[in-house]
């Protein structure tokens, strides 16, 4: 077994380790979030759905996630 390398990023304002080399998509499957309901900043630019599984994660980068919640 092949132990996978960590980086340091920022979720929502807290420090979090990630596997090097994701990407946000799956950044937000290791998060359990669905990405239809999540929108995702990186790096102060947002990113659209069908680009979260080509966009890859780096050392130091800035996640901001916002999770919809529906329900009146």
């Amino acid at each position: 077994m092949t132990a996978t390398a960590t980086i340091d990023i920022t979720v929502n304002g807290e420090p979090r380790g990630a596997p090097e080399g994701a990407t946000l998509l799956a950044l937000l499957e290791l998060l359990e979030l669905d990405p239809r309901v999540v929108v995702v900043e990186h790096n102060r630019t947002i990113v659209r759905r069908p680009s979260l599984g080509t966009v890859r994660i780096a050392a130091g980068d800035a996640i901001e996630l916002v999770h919809f919640v529906g329900g009146g």
